[in-house]
């Protein structure tokens, strides 16, 4: 364990056993990690379902200009056969690949922000804008709850709904990352169980809708667990939705297989209230590289996966959630 990852859980375990709130985004790797009073919005703008911290921006709407310039099939190919090569090998049997596209847009990142339409929205100055569909975890009243997402489709498909629903690599894909889940919730609760299974979202985005199926899983903490917030949240990184099973020889791959660093992207915001708290997956994500925007996006890949089709997915997910 790296020192800033030791001082940062110490810090939320403080912070929650004196039930002082807060704020913290996680890296992928969780060598950057950072936490924030939920008042300071200098460098930090986000909303929740339920909170937020700055006062609403009326930007013009105006016409998105959107062009993007994806990785090339070639060198999306070469890393999806490593893929299945681990995969074929039994090292690991569902992995997130992930690749940088390229984007050039009319909107700067603080834009998008104020004119996204999502469930969570993070926007940290100079570095990145997400807008994610994903709840990490949700803590209320000593249950804990994760809804991984795995599963997506053109909704404007004929009968997209039942074709998500009866895809035999989607349902497997599912399956495997609900077991995940409820392995680790098992790591830091009791009674865990499935509460809905392969249930559909709606997404509106500037390249059309997509369906999204997602499952919610719960379990009970301790009593005390605000003690331990930091520590929890650890135990549970990275998100399994985004990396694969079994989580850590998958990680290790996705190191070695990957052609750049996550960062900030599949990592974890969130919001701690003193007793509760709500976080999200850090996907739908927009990097400011100097001049550039960089969209990172990706999807799960078994040996049932056809490399083109996982390719397409992951232009599919370059997108804005502006109508």
């Amino acid at each position: 364990m790296n020192d800033k990852k030791k001082h940062t859980i110490e810090r939320m375990n403080e912070l929650g056993s004196h039930g002082r709130p807060f704020v913290f985004v996680i890296d992928f790797d969780f060598e950057k990690p950072l936490i924030f009073d939920v008042g300071d919005n200098y460098e930090l703008l986000w909303k929740t379902p339920e909170s937020s911290n700055y006062l609403k921006v009326n930007f013009q709407k105006k016409q998105v200009d959107w062009s993007i310039l994806p990785v090339e099939f070639e060198k999306y190919r070469q890393a999806f056969d490593k893929i299945q090569y681990h995969i074929h090998n039994g090292d690991t049997y569902l992995l997130n690949l992930t690749m940088p596209t390229r984007v050039e847009t009319n909107l700067s990142p603080e834009e998008i922000f104020h004119l996204s339409d999502a469930p969570y929205k993070v926007w940290l100055k100079n570095q990145f804008v997400c807008f994610s569909p994903e709840i990490f975890v949700r803590i209320s009243n000593g249950m804990i709850s994760s809804f991984p997402m795995k599963g997506t489709i053109d909704a404007n498909i004929e009968n997209a709904d039942q074709i998500l629903l009866h895809d035999e690599k989607e349902i497997a894909e599912h399956h495997t990352i609900v077991d995940l889940i409820r392995n680790d919730l098992s790591m830091v609760a009791s009674k865990v169980q499935v509460d809905r299974f392969m249930y559909l979202d709606r997404i509106c985005t500037n390249q059309g809708d997509l369906l999204q199926m997602s499952s919610q899983i719960s379990g009970k903490l301790p009593e005390d667990y605000p003690k331990s917030i930091g520590s929890i949240l650890a135990r549970m990184l990275p998100a399994g939705s985004i990396c694969g099973a079994p989580k850590p020889k998958t990680v290790e791959i996705i190191r070695k297989t990957e052609p750049y660093q996550r960062g900030y992207y599949t990592g974890v915001f969130g919001v701690f209230d003193g007793k509760n708290l709500d976080s999200c997956v850090l996907i739908r994500y927009l990097e400011q590289e100097g001049d550039q925007l960089i969209f990172k996006s990706g999807g799960g890949i078994t040996f049932l996966s056809d490399c083109e089709a996982e390719y397409n997915e992951l232009i599919q997910k370059v997108y804005v959630p502006i109508s």
